[in-house]
């Protein structure tokens, strides 16, 4: 089996069949049943990193950011047959090389044990795990 190359790439690169593919892979529906919205968010990212095995898309990371102060990282996905096999980590870290002087990085994400462990081992902490206190707050519309 061919090994999995991750780099960044232009938000048009990966074709909106295989953007819906890898999003509904994962269960994101939420994303899926607005194609042209998907699309449009993946356009509008700061960075996207994918990650391809013999051409398939695999991956995905983006991110949402100022370039300089703040960047959030909006979506990670690994296609179910890729997970458990450092994929997630490659695509973050390559992400992020390119923020090499941001101080804020930010995720909002499922509150699910898996979830937790990933980011933890990352580098990521909860907000409410943070020192000095942090809140954080979310309002969706």
């Amino acid at each position: 089996m061919a090994e999995v190359e991750v780099r960044a790439c232009a938000a048009s690169e990966p074709t909106r069949d295989e953007v819906l593919e890898l999003y509904g892979s994962v269960g994101w529906d939420a994303y899926t049943r607005d194609p042209q919205g998907l699309m449009r968010a993946l356009a509008g990212s700061h960075r996207v990193v994918a990650a391809r095995r013999d051409g398939r898309l695999v991956g995905l990371a983006r991110s949402v950011s100022d370039g300089e102060t703040v960047v959030y990282l909006q979506d990670v996905l690994v296609d179910p047959g890729e997970q458990r096999g450092g994929l997630g980590r490659r695509l973050l870290e390559e992400l992020f090389a390119g923020y090499p002087d941001v101080r804020q990085r930010v995720l909002l994400t499922d509150d699910e044990d898996r979830q937790r462990a990933f980011h933890e081992a990352l580098g990521f902490t909860e907000v409410h795990d943070h020192a000095p206190p942090l809140r954080a707050f979310v309002r969706f519309g």
